[in-house]
């Protein structure tokens, strides 16, 4: 389980649970020291999902789980910012496709 994991699940936990997820409140449950940029750019990305609680036992493996670097952390931090800086962008796209519809409706009149 990755570290983004752990945020991911710690949120949905206490999502369900009636509270809004925070930096605080997922520093405070986790299980080892984590840097607040990395809780952060979860938490940024993250969209509630109330089955994702935990980690599947037929997808944890103890083995696999010890082989797991800094670099997968950073890899999957970096691939959830830029999944997050899309979406930004798209909806940019949509908000200047209807300003310029509006403009051209303007002109128009």
């Amino acid at each position: 389980m990755t570290i983004n994991d752990e945020i991911l699940i710690l949120a949905n936990q206490l999502a369900n649970a009636g509270n809004k997820p925070s930096v605080a409140m997922i520093k405070a449950k986790l299980n080892k020291k984590v840097p607040l940029p990395v809780i952060i750019s979860a938490l940024k990305v993250w969209q509630h999902d109330p089955s994702f609680t935990s980690i599947p036992e037929e997808k944890y493996d103890i083995n696999k789980a010890a082989d797991i670097t800094d670099t997968t952390v950073e890899t999957n931090t970096f691939r959830q910012n830029l999944n997050h800086e899309l979406a930004q962008m798209k909806q940019e796209i949509i908000e200047l496709k209807q300003l310029v519809k509006q403009l051209i409706e303007q002109q128009k009149s």
